[in-house]
């Protein structure tokens, strides 16, 4: 009864009375050779890797998180994110103590979807790594006033809208060597790009970018 009155869909292929399927899991599953790097147009100097490509059912779970409200699908995205993780800490490229710092986003955009979804995110990912010692997640990053919605924008012009706007809102004496920016997208990597710079600045050590996706 209650799905006759607040249908319930799945997030990634619209399936009727569940929120999350079985299909669209095994599409969001981290296999064993992922996450791979991936080479933005811009380079953030630092390592940059991707889940998988944008598409999907990973962009369609993103999609409805930032833009429809569902926040039930932050949990799958998280368990994502934390495969990711497990995996670069078993790889080596990255190591403890790991401070994780989520990408910046707009104010408004955070207020609208009720809280910034990658930072729920990362500390859903990161609370996932009970064994793994000193990894903790930090909200170091923001955008400054007058960033535009970055849809539709060339990889000049998100370039010229990005620089010079994320600002540092936490002291980074704070924070464990290691800093690795997670994000749910990376497009050209200007985002990444900018981030990586103002924490270099700042004094953090950046080992690299892990993204949900890449487009």
């Amino acid at each position: 009864m209650l799905d006759l009155v607040l249908p319930l869909e799945c997030g990634g292929c619209g399936a009727p009375s569940t929120r999350w399927c079985p299909a669209c899991a095994r599409q969001l599953a981290v296999k064993a050779d992922q996450p791979h790097l991936v080479t933005p147009r811009v380079d953030p100097g630092v390592p940059v890797l991707s889940l998988g490509r944008y598409a999907g059912a990973r962009r369609e779970a993103i999609v409805a998180v930032k833009e429809h409200g569902r926040a039930d699908l932050i949990a799958p995205l998280a368990v994502a994110l934390q495969a990711g993780l497990e995996r670069l800490l078993t790889w080596g490229v990255v190591g403890t103590p790991l401070t994780v710092v989520p990408a910046p986003t707009r104010r408004s955009a955070a207020r609208r979807r009720g809280g910034d979804p990658v930072t729920r995110m990362a500390l859903a990912a990161t609370a996932g790594l009970r064994d793994v010692p000193d990894i903790q997640v930090v909200q170091a990053l923001r955008l400054r006033a007058l960033v535009r919605d970055s849809v539709g924008l060339s990889s000049a012009d998100r370039q010229r809208n990005i620089a010079g706007r994320v600002k540092i809102t936490k002291p980074i004496d704070g924070m464990a060597r290691a800093v690795l920016v997670v994000d749910d997208i990376v497009t050209t990597g200007a985002t990444a790009g900018e981030s990586v710079r103002v924490l270099q600045i700042a004094g953090a050590q950046v080992v690299g970018v892990l993204a949900i996706a890449n487009a």
